[in-house]
């Protein structure tokens, strides 16, 4: 720190001194800041080849997991992009926020919130956007803000490449439908054309003046893919040829094992559900397409953090906003309560940390985002917050600061923990319950909860679940909550 005392051969004004002394001091403080960069994937899996998949090629994604800490049970808080990016960017559950659908801004229900990057920019940091990080129509909205919210930043950057303009090319089972169907294109032109290939440039570009100007920054960069239109120029698709493509198989009377709700949110979209073998093979070559090119797009990112040394004082945090079903139960897409909707990828890599190229396999969530890098980076509490900090974790992987996880959809609540999956259906589970022992079926195949010798299991599960939900519904401290009116 420079002393304000200094003197300069009398020439130069006392005040002039304290002034200048009080800059250098602030460009210190700057630089020393650490900076994070939040990369989130559209409707992401953990079919990606840290996490065992093996067959998708994720050697960008990959490269980062051995930098970093692998979460091998991470949940979202709400199977649908608008509710959970909403529920991570706020640090509360779905019931706190008040958002159960897509298409809602946050403010609507939530005024005067402080979000996680808008906390990061009141303490002094650039707060940018790249892409998608609150709710878009895909792929309505690539190219405006979307259902964005303004206050979360200081910069936004809205890519649109020929994905969108090339749309009447691509197949869907739907005619006119791309976003909420399953839809896909082997695209001509190149990764840099695309509006990932865009936000990927972009993000580069951003990087590389921060190295320069040494702003401290929080800068989320959300990609598009894999949501659908399943759309990647034509060489990832021909990384996966259609004959060594595996669909997922039911068996018969399977769905009698399961609730009316659980059902229902199998079934919801029945020209997606038990595809013919020919279309299934297609609709999962187009999807594993779109993930290894968006990985391209997070290695092009990483390479220029690594290149201009910004790698040595930033946290990377890697995820998706859900998971997703590629035909897993006869279902595609999201919105259910199995694992497959509920369990996402997340990476957090913190710069010299020990844990390194480890992973856990303690269950956390998505609103443990916001607490987690507030701490790494030395920010104040934000005391509204339902999440817990997974920093003790970064610095020692026995450190369990969680041992369940959270997730609801429609009227369900599913408790996910070391070795079980439990999830009521309906108030006080009257719509039905569901059981799963991951020990031998992590399928999530086998519905014990009817079960006489899981009597107890259940009971107990039931009683922590019910404690978890009263958890997520508390009012949040110093948030105001609007509720939509009744008509």
């Amino acid at each position: 720190m420079v002393r304000a005392d200094w003197q300069f051969g009398g020439s130069m004004k006392r005040t002039q001194i304290i002034f200048l002394s009080a800059l250098l001091a602030i460009s210190t403080y700057a630089a020393e800041k650490t900076n994070v960069l939040f990369l989130i994937c559209d409707d992401l899996n953990c079919d990606i080849g840290s996490y065992g998949h093996p067959q998708v090629r994720t050697p960008n994604i990959d490269r980062l997991a051995k930098r970093g800490v692998r979460f091998e049970r991470a949940y979202c808080q709400y199977p649908l992009c608008g509710p959970s990016r909403a529920s991570f960017m706020t640090g509360l559950y779905p019931d706190q926020s008040l958002i159960h659908r897509n298409a809602i801004l946050i403010r609507k229900h939530l005024p005067d919130v402080v979000t996680m990057s808008q906390h990061f920019k009141n303490n002094g940091y650039d707060a940018t956007r790249i892409g998608k990080i609150y709710h878009y129509n895909v792929p309505k909205d690539i190219g405006n803000d979307g259902h964005d919210d303004p206050a979360s930043w200081s910069h936004t950057f809205n890519p649109r490449g020929r994905d969108k303009t090339d749309e009447a090319k691509v197949f869907t089972l739907r005619k006119g439908s791309y976003g909420g169907t399953l839809s896909w294109l082997a695209a001509d032109g190149t990764d840099e054309e695309q509006t990932d290939g865009i936000a990927a440039t972009e993000a580069a570009e951003r990087l590389e003046q921060f190295a320069k100007t040494k702003q401290s920054f929080f800068m989320a960069v959300g990609l598009y893919r894999p949501h659908t239109p399943y759309v990647a120029p034509k060489k990832y698709f021909e990384l996966y040829p259609l004959k060594k493509i595996v669909v997922p198989t039911v068996p018969k009377g399977y769905l009698d094992t399961l609730p009316k709700a659980a059902r229902a949110s199998i079934n919801r979209k029945r020209e997606q559900v038990n595809l013919k073998d020919s279309l299934a093979r297609q609709a999962i070559q187009a999807y594993y397409a779109s993930i290894t090119f968006a990985d391209a797009q997070v290695g092009r990112i990483l390479e220029t953090l690594e290149r201009t040394g910004l790698a040595k004082n930033t946290v990377v945090v890697f995820t998706s906003d859900h998971g997703y079903h590629m035909g897993e139960h006869g279902h595609y897409q999201k919105t259910t309560l199995f694992e497959n909707a509920a369990r996402v990828p997340l990476i957090i890599a913190t710069p010299d940390m020990a844990t390194a190229d480890k992973s856990t396999a303690m269950p956390v969530e998505m609103v443990d985002f916001y607490p987690t890098l507030a701490e790494l980076c030395g920010l104040p509490k934000s005391q509204h917050l339902s999440g817990v900090s997974l920093a003790p974790t970064l610095r020692n992987l026995r450190a369990v600061p969680r041992r369940d996880a959270l997730t609801q959809y429609a009227t369900g609540y599913s408790l996910r923990t070391a070795r079980y999956r439990y999830t009521e259906w309906g108030t006080n589970g009257s719509g039905g319950a569901e059981l799963y022992d991951h020990t031998n079926d992590t399928a999530e195949m086998k519905n014990l909860a009817d079960l006489a010798a899981h009597k107890n299991i259940v009971a107990e599960l039931s009683k922590r679940l019910h404690a978890r939900i009263a958890e997520a519904n508390r009012k949040p401290k110093g948030v105001t909550q609007v509720p939509t009116r009744k008509k």
